[in-house]
């Protein structure tokens, strides 16, 4: 016998299996975010911090990256930051740190901020002074180190190159032996501009390490001497297609972050136009 509640849960099962192909083409539809480095705009965030965040949510950005100085925060001033970003519905999903943050002494600190600020990844942005491949294995041990103790927090550690770690070093880059001897989960955010200026290929850098280019910093870079990395986004040499797909088909990318060094615009407004021109490149 049919009861009522069987016909009801007939037709809502039907209702459901039918609006699932909407509801997962929607899903599948859904852009990666795009945030901003928030050092393109160090001299307005040092000036008044709020204001600067406040421009940034306004523009379109949907998350930003704080960088070293955010360390020197105390807990109730994260609180007020994070307080600013959720009244802006603008996440912050990384911080940029020098090595000091990852000692044994500092990474307490470090993971108790980035809670609260509600970032899920301590990003190590200087290695400091590394002399050799022995020394850049050390560095991948104290991320290894780091990334055991962030796990269990829902945290993850990563690394963002800069141009040393693409050129050679004893015959091998240095960016290949910290991606070697790290752990699968530290991520390992890909500094586009100074990868090319090093005169890597980003893209298949990117196809060498499945999974593990989580965030990327967006900076162009041109050859010529008088632009260097002073182009908007899309002016210099980066093959922003081909990255994109590689990223999101291979790369594992959670989110992308523009970072500016300058151009002949005032920061803001760089910043501005730059988030214009990756929108279109990027098609969202």
């Amino acid at each position: 016998m049919t009861t009522l509640h069987d016909s009801i849960s007939r037709r809502s099962f039907l209702a459901l299996a039918a609006a699932a192909p909407f509801a997962a083409t929607a899903s599948q539809a859904k852009t990666t975010p795009v945030g901003l480095e928030l050092y393109s705009v160090r001299n307005e965030l040092k000036e008044n911090l709020t204001e600067t965040v406040r421009a940034v949510a306004k523009m379109g950005y949907e998350c930003v990256e704080f960088y070293a100085p955010y360390f020197e925060w105390t807990p109730a001033y994260a609180k007020e930051v994070r307080k600013l970003l959720d009244d802006l519905s603008i996440r912050c999903l990384s911080t940029h740190n020098g090595a000091q943050s990852f000692t044994p002494q500092n990474l307490p600190r470090a993971i108790e901020l980035n809670q609260t600020i509600g970032s899920k990844y301590i990003v190590m942005a200087s290695a400091g002074r590394v002399e050799n491949l022995d020394g850049w294995k050390a560095v991948a041990d104290t991320l290894n180190r780091a990334a055991e103790q962030l796990k269990p927090l829902g945290l993850r550690a990563g690394y963002h190159n800069h141009q040393a770690e693409f050129k050679p070093v004893e015959n091998r880059r240095p960016i290949e032996v910290i991606a070697a001897n790290t752990h699968k989960d530290v991520v390992l955010q890909l500094d586009v501009g100074t990868c090319l200026e090093a005169g890597s290929d980003p893209v298949a850098w990117i196809n060498q390490n499945p999974g593990r280019i989580l965030s990327m910093h967006c900076k162009d870079w041109s050859p010529d001497p008088a632009k260097g990395y002073k182009v908007l986004f899309g002016e210099g040499s980066a093959p922003w297609k081909r990255i994109f797909e590689a990223a999101e088909k291979t790369g594992g990318i959670e989110y992308y972050l523009i970072e500016q060094e300058g151009s002949a615009y005032p920061p803001m407004e760089t910043v501005e136009r730059c988030l214009a021109a990756f929108r279109t490149a990027h098609g969202s």
